[in-house]
């Protein structure tokens, strides 16, 4: 096998897992907020068990990207290609921590919290998936547009999580014995707000990579 294909094969090889380690963060995500409105200690706590697994994977594709940069030493859009896999495996891995803080606040809201949790969270946690999804589907194929897109989800989380917070404010002054367990929402709907901040980063690498400079998709 000449040493362009062998490099093709690697490249190919740490693309995969990254898109497993997305498809990681997305379930991660997903099981930490079902944790949190169904009041699952247990649940929560395989969530902080996995993320750790996550970290695993990060360290292992960092360490895949550099030793292939080490020594393939490639230039161009190929030096690219693992500069954004670094960084991509980075932000999947910080997604990933978010969901485990959405655990930790269930676990410090217990099981017997007695408030109900704010409907924007589910419904930001939809949003964060479809840009997790969009961006694993941008990753693989190296789609600027698909990338583009990141930048206008991002801001609808970016409103639905401003919204909620004003509601829970305005909650706290009128429920002050139960500041503490609303204030654990609120850090809640800001893990998955930044979770759309990682995906935004994603997208921002695709669009480095394609176009070999830096974008704001929040411009």
């Amino acid at each position: 096998m000449v040493a362009r294909e062998q490099f093709q094969m690697e490249l190919n090889t740490l693309k995969a897992m990254i898109i497993d380690l997305a498809h990681g963060a997305e379930k991660l995500l997903y099981d930490a907020v079902q944790a949190l409105y169904t009041a699952d200690i247990d649940l929560a706590k395989q969530v902080i068990a996995y993320d750790k697994e996550l970290d695993k994977k990060d360290m292992q594709i960092n360490e895949a990207a550099i030793l292939l940069i080490a020594k393939q030493q490639p230039v161009a859009s190929d030096l690219r290609r693992l500069i954004v896999a670094i960084r991509t495996s980075s932000d999947l891995e910080r997604m990933a921590d978010n969901a485990k803080n959405i655990a930790k606040a269930t676990i410090h809201l217990g099981e017997n919290h007695g408030i109900e949790i704010h409907s924007s969270i589910k419904e930001m946690k939809n949003v964060a998936i479809d840009m997790i999804d969009l961006s694993i589907k941008a990753y693989e194929n190296e789609d600027i547009t698909l990338a583009r897109k990141l930048g206008e989800l991002d801001d609808h989380i970016d409103g639905m999580y401003s919204s909620m917070l004003k509601e829970l404010l305005e909650e706290t002054a009128t429920n002050p014995e139960k500041i503490q367990h609303i204030m654990q929402m609120a850090f809640s709907g800001r893990y998955i707000e930044r979770f759309g901040d990682h995906a935004t980063n994603i997208g921002e690498s695709i669009m480095y990579l394609v176009k070999g400079e830096s974008f704001d998709l929040n411009e």
